[in-house]
């Protein structure tokens, strides 16, 4: 009798685990996926007067046409697509934000082109003398979109990007994101380094703001830093650090970087090697599995195929020192999937 038992418990044990639907549905997981792109140069034909985007028209240095201009949004709706169709992800972002975009109209008009999906956006016009800016969009399928704000980086010469901080919820969970594009390193690094020092006090101290009021608030910072993860801005100023334990040991002080053990290549390809300039990185709060939660194989950039120059192995560009390309960008974009906590 006790032979008799065994067999039919594991009968049945077997049988609940191959015929699982029928028995009942398994709880779908709850996901958010999040972009961040250098898309280089989304800009309209037309002259601004008040910018210097003088070459990007038909006449102008770059020769920008209407046919160039739709070629470039036809690519970014093409990259939206295919992460669409990677089983990772399995839907367009949730939430995309991308740098180098001229005005909001031609931000809404390129994700407006995208089949299936209608973004919401948040943009703020920025002091950039070539009138380069931050665009936001969100499905408001999955997100409700809070309070948000662009401060401006003090530089005594030409002024730059601003930070932009934004709040969100997704099923009742709250959380920011903190989006830079910190100035470049034109002519000399280290000529240049003090104004990337400055960027980053200022998105430290957003940070501290955000933290003050709850130390364990989930916040995402991404941008193209133009510095990598090692150097003094993202290490010493904003705290970031690849070590999970330091962060859960001093979540007020340090930040988590996406890049911890990424096997992968980097984003942006310069003098022969890859680099990092484009970062995720995340509060402790992240990390501590309620709300927003960074699962395992969370982040990613995204080195889609079509978008690697097939000769060079490197991302192919709109432009590459000023001959036109008719690439995708010269970044490649980056993924956080994030899973929601009950």
């Amino acid at each position: 009798m006790r032979k008799l038992l065994c067999g039919v418990f594991l009968f049945f044990s077997l049988l609940s685990l191959t015929y699982a639907p029928l028995w009942g549905k398994a709880e779908p997981e709850h996901t958010l996926v999040m972009m961040w792109w250098n898309v280089e140069n989304l800009f309209d034909c037309q002259n601004d007067p008040t910018t210097d985007d003088d070459e990007f028209t038909p006449n102008g240095r770059l020769h920008w046409t209407e046919k160039k201009l739709l070629l470039k949004q036809m690519r970014i709706r093409h990259l939206l697509s295919a992460v669409k169709a990677h089983p990772h992800y399995r839907k367009y972002p949730d939430l995309l934000a991308f740098a180098e975009v001229e005005n909001r109209p031609l931000f809404q008009k390129t994700l407006a082109g995208v089949a299936g999906i209608s973004y919401k956006s948040i943009y703020y016009e920025s002091a950039d003398p070539r009138g380069i800016d931050i665009g936001l969009a969100w499905n408001p399928q999955a997100l409700q979109a809070g309070a948000s704000k662009a401060y401006r980086v003090p530089l005594q010469e030409k002024p730059t990007r601003d930070i932009i901080v934004a709040g969100f919820s997704a099923e009742g969970k709250g959380f920011h994101v903190l989006l830079n594009h910190w100035p470049s390193r034109s002519f000399d690094t280290e000529w240049s380094e003090p104004k990337r020092m400055a960027a980053a006090q200022v998105a430290r101290h957003i940070l501290d703001s955000l933290l003050l009021g709850n130390p364990k608030a989930d916040i995402i910072l991404m941008g193209d830093f133009n510095d990598e993860p090692g150097n003094r801005s993202i290490q010493t100023v904003l705290g970031s650090t690849v070590e999970r334990a330091k962060v859960k040991a001093n979540g007020k002080a340090v930040l988590f970087n996406c890049w911890s053990g990424y096997k992968g290549i980097g984003s942006y390809f310069y003098k022969n090697r890859w680099q990092r300039f484009d970062q995720i990185l995340l509060s402790s709060g992240m990390l501590d599995h309620k709300g927003l939660s960074l699962p395992e194989n969370g982040f990613r950039c995204f080195a889609f195929s079509p978008l690697l120059d097939p000769s060079h192995k490197k991302p192919w560009p709109t432009y590459e020192n000023g001959k036109y390309r008719g690439g995708y960008s010269d970044h490649l974009p980056l993924l956080l999937k994030v899973t929601l906590i009950p």
